[in-house]
């Protein structure tokens, strides 16, 4: 009986001799090319440049500076900030410095020092008033006062009393060395605009006080000041 078992493959299964070829190991099937999104490049060219330009922005303004005022002489509490006392300085723009810009010189120089100002300060909204910050809102009396009449340390915030200095002459109440007010506050005080070299004290009467009277005296110039209180 012939042997027919080298015919059959081990498993009983024949094998096929031939084995279809197969693709290289490098070759890649083909891929759909990559669709391009011009907007959202000019979107992202637009983005870098708009931070660029804002981070150039704030180093400019960062740089920036503004005309403030500077106060170049004491000014005391009370007293209207006299122009002669500004002066324009430069300061930072958007640091938080507090300051009142140097255009409202003109506005400034009509209100009042609400305390003692040194020379040398940034001045600042707080530090001035349109009302005088001394005002009890009692009848307030200008005087025109020439040297002798006043004492060369008079400031605002005094608390003087006022005398007769009339040889009785000049038909006004008083003689001479009466006291014609007491307990009078010193609200503010500058050279005379008339240039007769006569200091302009305005001051506030206490209650009761005959206003006419120191009126009359200070007009024909028979008025004198002495400081009781000096103020602070």
């Amino acid at each position: 009986m012939a042997n027919d078992r080298g015919t059959l493959s081990r498993g009983g299964v024949q094998q096929d001799p031939w084995v279809g070829p197969t693709a290289p190991a490098g070759r890649r099937l083909p891929s759909t090319p990559r669709e391009r999104k011009p907007a959202l490049a000019v979107l992202a060219v637009l983005l870098i440049v708009g931070g660029a330009l804002a981070a150039g922005l704030v180093v400019v303004r960062s740089g920036q500076r503004v005309g403030a005022i500077e106060i170049t002489a004491p000014v005391t509490a009370g007293e209207l900030v006299p122009a002669s006392a500004m002066s324009e300085v430069m300061v930072p723009g958007d640091t938080g410095v507090r300051y009142v810009a140097w255009r409202e010189e003109s506005v400034v120089a009509q209100w009042y020092a609400t305390e003692n100002i040194a020379e040398g300060t940034l001045l600042d909204q707080g530090m001035i008033s349109q009302s005088n910050p001394l005002s009890k809102n009692e009848p307030e009396v200008g005087l025109a006062l020439k040297d002798g009449q006043l004492p060369v340390s008079l400031q605002p915030g005094d608390t003087i009393s006022i005398y007769s200095t009339s040889n009785a002459s000049n038909g006004c109440p008083g003689k001479s060395g009466g006291v014609l007010a007491q307990d009078v506050t010193v609200v503010s005080l500058s050279a005379s605009a008339t240039g007769t070299g006569t200091t302009d004290v305005v001051v506030e009467m206490p209650p009761g006080t005959d206003v006419g009277t120191v009126m009359c005296n200070s007009a024909n110039g028979t008025a004198g000041i002495a400081i009781i209180t000096q103020g602070a």
